[in-house]
């Protein structure tokens, strides 16, 4: 399920139903040496390279849990909320739209 909100606050998708975007808990294996806002997160078995542009303020080290939204870091979060968050998209029935999403980041597979 994916949802748009609009600045007024409303939801809309083309077929008149509810989309979320998905936020997906991934751990950081490594930061890039010679790129240090880009990281090898780990999600569910899944390795991707994504963007840490985002938290400058709060930067992640290897071993920290951050959220993952269409390639970039989001947030970084505790391990719990990780584990907290996956469980909810299991109970959602989204986990497999979560796994497509990080699937989709157009990167390559770095298992």
């Amino acid at each position: 399920m994916e949802m748009e909100m609009e600045m007024d606050g409303t939801n809309h998708d083309a077929a008149g139903g509810c989309r979320m975007c998905l936020a997906i808990p991934g751990r950081i294996v490594e930061i890039a040496p010679d790129s240090p806002d880009s990281a090898l997160v780990d999600v569910v078995g899944v390795r991707r390279r994504i963007d840490l542009g985002l938290l400058q303020e709060d930067k992640p080290a290897p071993g920290d849990w951050v959220l993952v939204h269409v390639g970039f870091a989001m947030s970084k979060i505790s391990e719990q909320d990780a584990a907290d968050q996956m469980n909810t998209l299991r109970m959602l029935g989204e986990i497999d739209g979560a796994m497509q999403e990080v699937k989709g980041y157009g990167l390559e597979d770095l298992n």
